[in-house]
């Protein structure tokens, strides 16, 4: 203060040399010094000091002090607009406490020192890091054990590392009902965080529940801070790493492999049963068709079987001899017919005779299946005859083979 001062006195220790400076002759040297900058002269220079008089200009006229004072207040006045951008919310502060909230847009506000603004940024979303930290110049992470180390439900460590993001959601709250947001963010996060892995198996922690272990510390996280009135929003909760610590890690990725080839296997079983038993539930339905229709037919065919020989009965009973000789030719033809010898009778002849074996031979083989099947026919319409139509059949068979015995021997 002193040296300020020295720029606008001569000589400020020339009272006494030996004693402290005259402080009424240092303010009546400084208050000339500031009269010479804005050219005000007394109208009564005399040693008085001219506390009655009106100040004035260098040509005598009296200063304008009352526009200088409105400009002056005007001016600081002026210094109390200020613009709330989008997002933001103005705090006013008159001497410390707060009076208002105002929107985004241009506002106004009594100037410094009587109320001052505090611009806090509502939808800008922070980042805290819990468990590591990561270099924006190197763009690496270093790990952070204190944080990220924790216990399980079933009583193992996992090193866990995750981050979480959050906005604001009061003003009031953030400015005045906390000291430092980042650290109660962090320490809810941390608290949340242990709880809901001490509740959880390591298994659901490294694999299948991330997802849920993230919601369920996020919902943990934001009551933790509501009921502390914080002001704050988390809006996300992301799991950037869960593994287990790295004394252990060998061992456990032998675990992991075994785990996944069992899983492997279990799938490559779903697979081949899938595979394999649709093919055998078809083989044993066709199985089952076959036998049934292999029933029906044998069953009916025995039922057909039995019907004849009781029709055959019932004629034999009627003409035992005739029936007789039917069913001793229809036998003889039966077994003639799949013989491939010719027999010729040249007892009284001396002829020779030239015959096509070769071509009897085949059409003999060829006309079997026919054979069989008009006989099969034959059978059937048998069946369905009257028993008179067999018995004349059985006379016309026999008087034509004893007519053509009769020619033969002529």
């Amino acid at each position: 203060m002193l040296k300020y001062l020295s720029k606008f006195v001569r000589n400020p220790m020339a009272a006494t040399q030996d004693g402290p400076p005259d402080l009424d002759e240092l303010f009546k040297d400084l208050k000339n010094k500031v009269d010479n900058m804005f050219n005000v002269k007394s109208k009564n220079n005399g040693d008085g000091g001219g506390l009655g008089n009106k100040p004035t200009n260098r040509s005598g006229d009296p200063l304008p002090i009352t526009p200088i004072l409105i400009i002056i207040l005007l001016l600081w006045l002026s210094t109390g607009f200020y613009i709330v951008d989008q997002g933001q919310r103005g705090v006013i502060l008159r001497f410390g406490e707060n009076t208002e909230v105002t929107q985004p847009g241009p506002r106004w506000h009594i100037p410094y020192p009587v109320e001052i603004v505090e611009k806090v940024n509502l939808e800008q979303v922070r980042t805290i890091e819990v468990g590591y930290r990561s270099s924006a110049t190197t763009g690496s992470s270093t790990s952070e054990l204190r944080e990220s180390l924790m216990l399980t439900g079933d009583k193992n460590i996992i090193d866990l590392q995750f981050a979480v993001q959050y906005n604001l959601k009061s003003v009031e709250d953030f400015l005045f009902e906390n000291r430092s947001a980042e650290s109660a963010v962090r320490g809810a996060a941390e608290t949340s965080i242990r709880e809901v892995v001490g509740k959880n198996p390591m298994d659901f922690v490294l694999y299948e529940g991330r997802e849920q272990i993230a919601i369920d510390t996020k919902t943990l996280m934001q009551n933790i801070l509501d009921e502390y009135k914080t002001g704050i929003n988390i809006t996300s909760v992301t799991m950037q790493n869960a593994q287990p610590p790295e004394q252990v890690q060998a061992a456990f990725d032998d675990a992991v492999k075994a785990q996944q080839d069992k899983e492997r296997q279990k799938t490559e079983g779903l697979a081949y049963a899938n595979d394999i038993i649709p093919k055998a539930k078809g083989s044993a339905k066709r199985l089952i068709e076959e036998a049934n229709g292999y029933r029906e037919s044998i069953e009916k065919e025995a039922a057909g079987n039995a019907s004849r020989f009781d029709q055959i009965l019932t004629e034999y009973n009627r003409a035992p001899e005739v029936t007789r000789n039917r069913l001793f030719l229809e036998a003889q033809e039966g077994i003639m017919s799949t013989v491939s010898k010719i027999i010729i009778d040249q007892k009284e002849s001396n002829s020779l005779m030239y015959l096509p074996l070769d071509k009897i031979i085949q059409q003999s083989s060829a006309g079997r299946p026919s054979d069989n099947s008009s006989n099969r026919s034959t059978n059937s319409q048998n069946n369905s005859r009257s028993a008179s139509d067999v018995i004349n059949s059985i006379k016309e068979q026999s008087r034509g083979s004893f007519s053509g015995r009769e020619r033969g021997e002529r």
